[in-house]
């Protein structure tokens, strides 16, 4: 057998940014010491070097001060852990909070991997239905109805709910608190997906009034993913992190141990920074920037769906200015005129609607962008 390996070996990542604009991304950039530990930490399982049977109690490095003393305190729960991403945080929830057949409530602008997790647990979903265009807002008067039928249709409440704070489209940040007291007035359990919210933004589960909260490393923690965290109230802790009966130290949900080696060094790496960016004030910043930047491009004919004024940085929009241009030329000219920028973010072909983050980029950065698209949209119409 005879293997052709010349498309192997190093692959650069060749794609511009200079200025990256993707909300999958934009919270996940390696700090300059998560780039040192992940050469440090890249090799083999590292950190299991160091380990004695169960993950979190590592002391050297000190993934234990990590996960049992600095991340609770972080998130504001009992108990942490850290998992493979946000989806397997929410899996192991509904896997063992929920029985087969079980009703789920979440909101309407769920992630996709929500309803995965779900359905991997065989649970059936309610969607909360949300509001129509442009604020696609999810309700606290929604959220009730949602629960109200699963109950007159099954005869008990969900067993679990969720909701996305904020969600990965419009980044709405919906009223968790309120939905937070119907959903426990109700006998409900709690979760929240903060996967685009920990670590950007000010964060405490138990203010907030979750049991459950699932948070992404690689896109908002400026870690080396996949990788996630996990908090877990004491109420429910017994529950989702049981220990196996043959392995004392394994806890099931988690499959024994979950992140390891270069992801969770990377994550450790990067927190000192990541928890002084989700300080209030400069969280306050963030916002501001975002807001200014769909300011100039509204004044350019696009329009920005969801909260106004908005609260979080990714921000979705509806762009039919440059969907006339493309209508003229290509679908693919945004990409390719940004590209020629170093602007990375908006997916090739996009140009009727799109989605960008502006964390961390910077008002001067922004500016940049600011003027790109009204240089395209000038350019163009001229011809």
């Amino acid at each position: 057998m005879s293997i052709n390996l010349s498309k192997f070996g190093f692959i650069k990542r060749d794609t511009p940014r200079d200025i990256n604009l993707d909300p999958l991304q934009t919270g996940g950039v390696l700090t300059p010491e998560a780039r040192h530990a992940l050469q440090e930490w890249g090799d083999e399982y590292s950190v299991c070097d160091y380990c004695g049977g169960a993950l979190d109690e590592i002391k050297t490095p000190p993934i234990y001060d990590f996960v049992h003393k600095a991340l609770p305190e972080f998130l504001g729960c009992d108990h942490v852990r850290i998992t493979n991403g946000a989806r397997e945080a929410k899996f192991a929830v509904m896997h063992s909070i929920c029985k087969e057949g079980d009703w789920v409530v979440m909101d309407g602008n769920a992630h996709y991997s929500s309803l995965v997790a779900a359905q991997r647990a065989r649970l059936n979903v309610k969607l909360v239905e949300k509001t129509p265009a442009p604020e696609y807002k999810i309700t606290l008067e929604k959220y009730a109805q949602a629960i109200e039928e699963v109950k007159r249709e099954t005869g008990r409440p969900p067993a679990l709910a969720l909701l996305t704070y904020p969600d990965g489209n419009y980044g709405n940040l919906a009223d968790v608190k309120a939905i937070s007291r119907l959903v426990h007035d109700n006998g409900i359990p709690f979760l929240v997906n903060g996967a685009y919210a920990i670590g950007r933004m000010p964060f405490n589960a138990k203010e907030l009034g979750a049991d459950f909260v699932a948070g992404s490393g690689h896109k908002s923690m400026s870690a080396s993913g996949p990788i996630g965290v996990l908090g877990v109230s004491e109420e429910y802790a017994p529950i989702v992190l049981e220990k196996s009966k043959t392995h004392k130290t394994k806890e099931i949900e988690l499959l024994g141990c979950t992140a390891r080696g270069a992801t969770i060094m990377t994550m450790i790496a990067s927190f000192p920074a990541v928890y002084e960016r989700a300080r209030p004030e400069n969280w306050q910043k963030e916002v501001e920037n975002a807001r200014w930047l769909s300011a100039q491009l509204e004044n350019l004919g696009l329009r920005q769906m969801g909260d106004k004024p908005h609260n979080h940085d990714l921000m979705f929009f509806e762009a039919m200015p440059l969907y006339e241009i493309s209508q003229k030329t290509d679908r693919y000219f945004l990409y390719r005129e940004m590209k020629a920028r170093s602007i990375h973010g908006i997916k090739p072909g996009l140009t009727k609607n799109f989605k960008i983050s502006t964390f961390g980029v910077g008002r001067e950065k922004l500016g940049i962008v600011a003027d790109a698209f009204k240089e395209i949209i000038k350019k163009y119409n001229a011809c």
